[in-house]
């Protein structure tokens, strides 16, 4: 018998050896297999194949899989599941030892949500505003709060929102308290005694000695010829930097910060207790002068209400007035209260507004009140100006945070809203004060601009 080789077949042919080659060798392995296994299974795990998994299914009770699954639950992991073998009882999904029938229920029902109480809301100048600083605060739940916003035209306070223990307040307790350390808000006080004593513009240019943020006794003196970093006096407070406020206010001296004070409110007794007096103190001379000065002391104090009537003091260029809402008594005036023949002069007011426009493009604001938190087109069409702060308090106990400030519509001016956000905060931080803040302003411009 001669040889056989592949070269003699066709091309055709040769295919057709190969491939009857492959299936044999497929079915050898196979039988193999089947041998080396002991035969048949007669029992499948529920993962063998998806018509196993849907038998399982088909078990399972039809009321146990109408049952409402809890949302505020965290889902549980699945739990293992098997088919039974043929002609025995359809397999069940395993009971909670703790349920006498599984077939009741599988899962808890879901936890009805408290219901909100919005008659605080509602009975608000602007519900538009109200209803989002109450979904703010029930967002972002920082431990104690209070959000606060004004028309800066009419002084009426437009909407209002507090928490703390845990949960939105119906009544503004915090609206004219003023047991809250002002911290770097304070600074305002010594920008306006500055420009007021003539002694300092914007430009004038400050050292500084060490960090921004520390305050020591070698820190306040500049050795005569020294050579230091400089400061303007407007990036000094944009910056919030305490070493440069505090030889600031340290030269002016406690009179003219005694007087600035007072123009801005401090240490008045106003109708009705309301705002409370927000103390102001500074001592003739010294360390602690400089310390007040640059606001680092727990023992000046301010009320969200005062912040926000020394904003629009200084967007309008009027003597301070406290903003009024009706109903709102006490915690706020039925009417405007009004500091008569207390008035800055005009470059004051000027140079403060510019001091605080530079907080926002160059200052402590410059990360969140930006197009990272709210829109380009938004953010073009106004001008927003603020002051920020952050100091440790003892009521209520925290690390407070400040932002207190302002949005005007460059084309409109007359159209424009002070705001003033104070969070405490324990342990856990919420949101920065100045991401509301643009989250506020933006949701004005959005919902204020002319439809065109």
């Amino acid at each position: 018998m001669k040889n056989f080789s592949l070269s003699q077949l066709n091309k055709k042919q040769r295919m057709l050896f190969r491939l009857g080659l492959v299936i044999c060798i497929f079915a050898l392995g196979a039988l193999f297999g089947n041998f080396i296994s002991g035969g048949p299974k007669t029992s499948y795990s529920s993962n063998e194949n998806s018509e196993d998994v849907v038998a399982v299914v088909d078990s399972v009770p039809l009321d146990a899989l109408q049952e409402p699954v809890s949302e505020d639950v965290a889902e549980e992991p699945a739990k293992n599941v098997e088919v039974a073998p043929a002609k025995e009882e359809p397999a069940k999904i395993e009971e909670n030892p703790s349920e006498k029938n599984p077939e009741e229920k599988v899962a808890e029902p879901a936890v009805p949500k408290q219901p909100i109480d919005s008659t605080h809301i509602l009975s608000q100048k602007s519900t538009f505003f109200s209803k989002k600083l109450d979904n703010l605060l029930r967002t972002y739940h920082p431990d104690y709060a209070m959000y606060l916003v004004v028309d800066a035209k009419s002084n009426e306070i437009l909407a209002w929102g507090e928490r703390r223990d845990d949960e939105i307040q119906t009544k503004p307790d915090f609206l004219s308290r003023s047991t809250f350390p002002a911290a770097s808000l304070i600074k305002t006080v010594t920008v306006a005694a500055a420009l007021e004593s003539r002694q300092y513009s914007l430009d004038t240019e400050i050292p500084i000695l060490g960090s921004h943020h520390t305050l020591y006794k070698n820190q306040l003196r500049p050795k005569e010829g020294g050579k230091y970093p400089m400061v303007t006096l407007q990036d000094a407070y944009a910056l919030s930097s305490n070493p440069p406020m505090a030889i600031v206010g340290y030269k002016v001296g406690a009179k003219a910060l005694k007087n600035a004070g007072a123009k801005l409110g401090f240490n008045q007794t106003f109708a009705g207790n309301a705002p409370n007096k927000s103390t102001y103190a500074p001592p003739d001379t010294g360390y602690a002068l400089a310390e007040i000065a640059s606001g680092f002391n727990e023992l000046t104090t301010i009320s969200p209400l005062l912040a926000a009537a020394q904003i629009r003091a200084i967007l309008m260029k009027r003597p301070l007035e406290i903003p009024y809402a009706k109903g709102l008594a006490p915690y706020a005036p039925e009417r405007p209260i009004a500091l008569t023949n207390m008035k800055f002069r005009e470059n004051t007011y000027y140079g403060l507004r510019q001091a605080m426009l530079r907080s926002v493009t160059n200052g402590t604001c410059r990360k969140n009140i930006s197009t990272r938190n709210m829109s380009r087109k938004s953010y073009d069409e106004l001008y927003i100006g603020g002051k920020t702060g952050s100091l440790d308090g003892s009521d209520p106990a925290g690390r407070y945070e400040w932002f207190a400030g302002f949005a005007q519509k460059k084309e409109h001016p007359d159209e424009a809203i002070v705001l003033v956000i104070m969070q405490v905060h324990k342990e856990i931080r919420s949101q920065p004060a100045t991401q509301v803040a643009a989250v506020i302003f933006n949701y004005w411009a959005n919902n204020t601009r002319e439809k065109k």
